[in-house]
């Protein structure tokens, strides 16, 4: 996809160039509307978007925020809405475009508030998202300094739901790929710090998993983990049978003992565990912009320590670790 031009440029002036060489080849296969039905109708959403030129742009506020309200008139914001709502769900954000509020079902930027006085500065590294939805925290990593963020997620909405802010920002140091990390060469050893947040639980093969992302990091790189944890002692872990507060593809919960010794067990050295926290209603909840369930509808109604299924609730743990 021509869009991604500018990034594969900086890209080819890296030292990532010899590695992802063949990015372009393997995003422009993921385009294909016979795999997405929904696929043209979001590329019609994006090139239907009005055209309007942001008076400014903050990638470290509440809600990435793209332009003022005074920067086109109420009727060219309903446009902008109507365009917008037909990309629903929206999942991860706040997002404020030229005055209109994209309230998410995550308030992601509170994830962001609790991670980011822990992590390494992001000022000049690269930085890699695995999992990234649409791209709210690579937006707020950009944000932080790092000097070019690489989110990568195979769910295509997400892709295009980046590509609508995209649409205004055009910031090519910015990117969202419509790839798994499955599609990313192994031994990559690319990254200054590399994310992986709410995706480790949905892996079949956590040390697979963890290995690819140290494969990814360069030497003395790190990695900031985030995931659903259960309360226990090292060697505890959680494989749900059948659904999971209503996912059914999650696989194993660790304890945090656990988990950081599985980080040690691949190789990772210097683990922190940041952050524990019960998920609330504060942060995940339904709005008009996914207009389906969230978490309140995932608890046990009579005791909201349980999910639905009786295992114990969503609480997510940060993790922080070097190579």
């Amino acid at each position: 996809m021509n869009i991604y031009n500018p990034t594969y440029h900086l890209i080819q002036k890296s030292h990532l160039a010899s590695a992802c060489e063949d990015w372009p080849e393997r995003v422009a296969a993921k385009f294909d509307p016979l795999r997405y039905g929904d696929l043209p109708r979001w590329l019609s959403v994006v090139d239907q978007l009005p055209e309007i030129q942001p008076s400014t742009v903050d990638f470290n506020a509440r809600a990435i925020t793209i332009g003022a309200s005074s920067d086109c008139d109420d009727n060219t914001r309903e446009q902008l809405e109507l365009l917008l709502r037909e990309m629903c769900p929206w999942r991860k954000g706040p997002y404020n475009l030229f005055g209109l509020e994209i309230d998410t079902e995550w308030r992601s930027d509170l994830k962001w508030d609790r991670l980011k006085d822990h992590i390494s500065p992001l000022n000049d590294r690269y930085v890699l998202d695995v999992g990234c939805g649409n791209g709210y925290h690579a937006w707020r990593m950009y944000g932080a300094g790092a000097q070019l963020v690489i989110g990568v997620d195979p769910t295509i909405h997400y892709v295009m739901q980046f590509q609508a802010a995209q649409h205004y920002i055009q910031e090519p140091r910015v990117a969202v790929l419509p790839l798994g990390i499955d599609d990313l060469p192994d031994q990559l050893q690319g990254f200054d710090t590399v994310f992986s947040m709410g995706l480790l639980y949905h892996r079949r093969a956590p040390f697979d998993h963890l290995l690819q992302l140290k494969g990814c990091l360069r030497p003395d790189g790190e990695l900031v983990l985030e995931t659903i944890v259960i309360e226990g002692h090292e060697g505890e872990v959680l494989s749900p049978r059948g659904r999971y507060a209503k996912m059914k593809n999650v696989w194993f919960i660790p304890s945090v003992p656990t988990l950081e010794g599985w980080l040690s067990r691949v190789g990772f050295k210097d683990i922190r565990t940041v952050d524990i926290g019960r998920t609330t209603s504060q942060e995940q909840r339904v709005t008009s912009w996914i207009g389906s369930q969230s978490l309140a509808d995932f608890l046990d109604p009579q005791n909201p320590h349980l999910t639905v299924e009786g295992y114990p609730a969503p609480v997510r743990a940060i993790v922080v670790a070097r190579v």
